[in-house]
């Protein structure tokens, strides 16, 4: 059957945010919704199996899908995650060549000697923790991918990276920040494309600078400089964006301390729980969407053509089906388990080397789980400030920012 409805729920979801898709699943009291959004017809999933299906590509497709919104902001157009079938494997193939194995470790390498160069410099201070965590990831991520990045222009461009994950999901201020952020930095990184392909720029041949300028897509054919700098913008940008969850674990360490101590330790396996449990907990992507290939049914609901099809992030991450007591923080749920594909979601969900995974997850854990064990090890005092996180706002972040006072040495 198909459930119709009038009403638009483009207004809700601004004003509730993360809360908006499951209250509503909720009050329905199942895991499939007919909605509207953005004036369209649409049907919300949740739930492991609803992400095994969001996730066959004989099913849904995002090509089409992601509102311009949202790539004029954070994914820019004609970027890796607007494509499908074989287009979309050659071009991410790209991807986790850079992604995956030692250039992972080596990214981390360059975040932990740029995180202790910064907090050297803290000493004696109050900073706010998002914002020199911002810096850090810019200047690190540019030094990895082989964009030339003087150390006067670091503040400017970890401002504009921010401001494109910042603006995606309003239509306020915030929303045009983003817009010119990107359009700035797309001009920039075209201007540096075309500097390498003519030889007048030189960068490392391991880069991804190099291996975006040199990539020939499905057709054979290299990718145009503005569609260049956007595939580089997508790895910088996303990078950049675990400072939320650099934030939340310094907002987690200040309400449970208890982990303080166990963290810094330095226990490989309890700092991956830890970085697992950080990205469940707190609020990152709310849903994903993408479009009905064919007629369709799930669970007994109608899914016409072209329908477009959401899958409830948020809510899964905190779905006592799923998570035994999931408003608890207990980084010890993942000791001694494996986490199935389609369980933990805040990226998304499905295996990154053939679906619409984020490819550039393995990086986000591999960073949180070693800047929350420096966080932890870092001698500073939390002052009184505002570390409300308000769930109306996409995305969510401590109010303050997390104000740390680091003593002099």
């Amino acid at each position: 059957m198909w459930l119709p409805t009038r009403l638009d729920s483009t207004l809700p979801l601004a004003l509730e945010g993360y809360a908006w898709l499951p209250n509503r699943l909720r009050r329905a009291d199942s895991d499939v919704l007919a909605t509207r959004l953005l004036g369209q017809r649409a049907v919300a999933l949740h739930g492991p199996e609803a992400a095994r299906f969001f996730y066959d590509e004989r099913h849904i497709r995002r090509h089409g899908a992601v509102p311009e919104a949202v790539r004029g902001t954070l994914l820019g157009r004609g970027a890796v995650h607007t494509l499908d079938g074989n287009a979309h494997r050659v071009r991410k193939a790209m991807f986790l060549a850079l992604l995956t194995g030692g250039g992972v470790e080596d990214l981390v390498a360059r975040t932990e000697a740029a995180w202790d160069a910064a907090a050297r410099s803290w000493a004696g201070r109050r900073v706010m923790l998002f914002d020199e965590t911002a810096r850090v990831l810019t200047r690190a991520v540019c030094d990895w991918t082989g964009v030339p990045l003087p150390g006067a222009e670091v503040s400017g461009l970890a401002a504009d990276l921010v401001a494109m994950v910042d603006g995606f999901a309003t239509a306020g201020p915030r929303h045009w920040r983003a817009r010119l952020a990107r359009g700035r930095r797309e001009r920039w990184l075209a201007d540096l494309m075309q500097r390498v392909r003519h030889g007048d720029a030189v960068v490392p041949e391991e880069s991804a600078v190099a291996a975006v300028a040199g990539h020939r897509d499905a057709d054979g054919w290299p990718l145009d400089p503005r569609t260049g700098a956007v595939e580089v913008l997508n790895i910088v940008r996303p990078t950049v964006a675990v400072t939320w969850f650099v934030a939340f674990t310094g907002h987690a360490l200040h309400r449970w301390p208890a982990y303080r101590e166990r963290l810094a330790g330095g226990d490989p396996a309890f700092a991956e729980a830890f970085a697992h449990e950080v990205r469940r907990f707190y609020p990152f992507a709310p849903f994903v969407g993408g479009r009905a290939v064919t007629d369709l049914t799930w669970r007994g609901v109608r899914i016409p053509a072209r329908t477009m099809v959401l899958l409830d992030l948020y809510g899964q991450n905190h779905d006592p089906r799923v998570w035994p007591d999931p408003y608890r923080f207990e980084p010890e749920r993942y000791v001694g388990r494996e986490i199935g594909p389609f369980e933990l979601v805040p990226q998304g969900g499905g295996d990154p080397r053939t679906g619409h995974r984020c490819p550039g997850e393995a990086i986000t854990v591999a960073l949180l789980r070693s800047l929350a064990v420096r966080l932890a090890r870092l001698d500073y005092r939390v002052p009184p400030q505002d570390l409300r996180i308000a769930l109306h706002r996409i995305p969510a972040r401590p109010a303050s920012g997390v104000l740390v006072d680091v003593p002099p040495v």
